[in-house]
């Protein structure tokens, strides 16, 4: 029998961080994960940091009424802020997380989107040191899984909070596999 393949959305807008958020694709895709990049706002050219344009696939608005196995933010100050005061997004990570579907957020997406709008409440999660005081239970590990969300502290753990989310999408040896090839080990 024939596993459905397992489905991602990484949400960007103007001020995500390029790299979190390259990595975050690019290691998803790698592990033969369904990728869709979603642009908050009308276009699909995000301005992200270091004057990097990424190139998202749909609008966000557009993929409201999907379903996910792991909607993945990256961080970026700005980025995340954006993210934080889109009222249809934090509805559907709301809808996710009562789906017990996996939520992902990297950098400073867990304080200011994730704990900002509750949906960290009595888990214990990591991101930006900076942010760390937005985070009731934040840990100083590069990586934090609890329940079916998982955090990250930055752009230098952005490979390992990447093939997290491998491992809990499609399996360790998936995981094991994509790090191996991509001499992560």
């Amino acid at each position: 029998m024939h596993e459905a393949k397992k489905t991602a959305l990484v949400v960007v807008a103007n001020g995500s961080e390029s790299l979190e958020t390259v990595t975050i694709i690019n290691v998803l895709r790698r592990a033969q994960i369904e990728v869709t990049v979603a642009a908050v706002g009308d276009a699909l050219t995000i301005a992200a940091t270091r004057d990097i344009l990424l190139l998202a696939t749909v609008r966000h608005a557009d993929v409201l009424q999907h379903h996910y196995d792991l909607i993945a933010l990256p961080g970026g100050e700005v980025g995340a802020r954006t993210l934080g005061a889109n009222a249809a997004l934090i509805q559907q990570l709301r809808e996710q997380r009562l789906a017990h579907r996996w939520t992902a957020a990297l950098c400073a997406a867990p304080a200011l989107v994730l704990a900002a709008h509750g949906l960290l409440d009595g888990k214990q999660a990591t991101g930006y040191p900076a942010f760390r005081e937005a985070l009731l239970h934040y840990v100083d590990l590069p990586v934090v899984v609890d329940g079916h969300t998982i955090t990250g502290q930055g752009p230098a753990s952005a490979m390992a909070f990447a093939l997290m989310c491998v491992e809990k999408l499609v399996g360790e040896a998936r995981r094991r596999d994509v790090s191996e090839a991509l001499l992560a080990h």
